[in-house]
């Protein structure tokens, strides 16, 4: 077994997308993440009928894995899977750098 060495232990310390675990924990009582800023961003853009977009960083603000609630009209007569299509889509290019994302979507009552 190898001694211990502070070059071999630094990917342990690390945490997603290569930033220090410090910053995820330093991440966790800002009031929004980068990450959710610019998930709400690009959510706005690509619906803009919606009535909500929440966008919560559930990795505690690493940008691993998101929860995403929309509430819009686009979703009107389509399937559920229709509709996480639609998200999954709008944010493609995202989707490449997170583990995961929980996305739950309705349609406004009226």
């Amino acid at each position: 077994m190898a001694a211990w060495s502070p070059a071999a232990a630094a990917p342990l310390l690390r945490g997603i997308r290569g930033l220090p675990l410090l910053h995820c924990a330093q991440r966790m009582f800002a009031s929004q993440t980068e990450g959710e800023l610019k998930v709400t961003q690009i959510l706005k853009e690509k619906f803009p009928r919606a009535t909500v977009i929440k966008v919560t960083d559930i990795s505690g603000g690493c940008g691993a894995m998101y929860e995403i609630q929309i509430e819009s009209e686009e979703f009107k007569e389509k399937r559920t899977v229709q509709q996480h299509r639609m998200v999954n889509q709008a944010l493609k290019e995202e989707i490449k750098g997170m583990h995961g994302l929980r996305i739950f979507t309705s349609v406004p009552k009226h």
